[in-house]
């Protein structure tokens, strides 16, 4: 028997917004996460191998998050955060630890450093 639930691994970021559906809305458009809104408790979303936990509000306050996500292709989850309503922080670039990224923030305050890493 294990300590930590079964698929769950041992550090589950969890961000506390206003309008946890939008936010969960967001994500599954932006990063084809999967998981199904909950109104009665936190949240689960998954975006590939990763867990999100999601929640409103009504008993903590708004806590957002700086995220580094890697992606498959950065430009096309750039332009689908875009279209979605978030913000550009940076524009997609290649940095000098060999990742291409961009960052953005979403109506929610949360930063998301969008990344593919370059095989070099």
């Amino acid at each position: 028997m294990t300590y930590i639930p079964e698929g769950w691994r041992t550090i589950t970021p969890r961000i506390f917004v206003h309008d946890p559906r939008g936010l969960v809305d967001f994500i599954q458009h932006v990063f084809d996460a999967t998981g199904e809104f909950r109104s009665d408790r936190p949240t689960v979303i998954t975006i590939a191998d990763s867990m999100l936990m999601i929640s409103g509000t009504d008993f903590r306050p708004a806590m957002p998050a700086f995220l580094y996500v890697y992606v498959k292709d950065t430009d096309a989850i750039y332009r689908r955060a875009r279209a979605a309503g978030a913000r550009t922080v940076e524009e997609p670039s290649t940095t000098t630890y060999g990742d291409y990224r961009c960052m953005i923030e979403d109506a929610w305050g949360n930063t998301w450093q969008i990344a593919t890493h370059i095989t070099r």
